[in-house]
């Protein structure tokens, strides 16, 4: 992967994120601007990118879906079922990277969409069985290994609509 299709990921990751409420708008703002070091540019990136903490607030709402269309991204809003999904999967990158424990991505989930996003089913019952650990026969260590698993198997599919020619380099 290039560093411009991972910071194409990165960003579309930020933007499900910061619709989902689980990151700020300034961390929006930065994922603009890695976006931009690693080659991806256009207007409305470099607008975004040049939000002031202050600002990332107030003009994200307004300047982020813009600056994915330019790029070829997707803004999913966090009501819909895409959104959602858009939500898991960059959690699930997240904590493949190390931005979150195993059992943390399965609190988040399960906390937030329960048993009725079947995307993150799965991921819910995992939540379930680090309830239960003291009553059954299975190690923490077993539990993060199935999250682990489930995460690489939802973080494999970013879904994003262009190709790696077609994202702008």
């Amino acid at each position: 992967m290039t560093s411009t299709e991972a910071a194409a990921i990165a960003l579309q990751d930020h933007a499900a994120l910061w619709s989902a409420g689980e990151i700020s708008a300034s961390e929006v703002v930065d994922a603009a601007c890695d976006a931009l070091v690693a080659g991806l540019d256009t207007p409305g990136l470099r607008i975004l990118a040049a939000c002031t903490r202050a600002e990332a607030d107030y003009d994200v709402h307004d300047l982020l879906r813009p600056a994915l269309d330019e790029l070829g991204l997707t803004f999913h809003p966090v009501a819909c079922e895409a959104g959602r999904e858009a939500a898991v999967r960059a959690l699930a990158r997240r904590m493949l990277a190390g931005g979150l424990k195993p059992w943390e991505l399965t609190f988040r989930i399960h906390h937030r969409y329960g048993h009725e996003l079947p995307l993150a089913e799965r991921l819910a019952e995992l939540d379930d069985e680090y309830a239960i650990l003291e009553h059954g026969d299975r190690t923490v260590d077993v539990v993060d290994a199935d999250v682990t698993a489930e995460a690489r198997r939802l973080a494999a599919h970013p879904h994003l609509p262009a190709g790696p020619a077609d994202i702008p380099g």
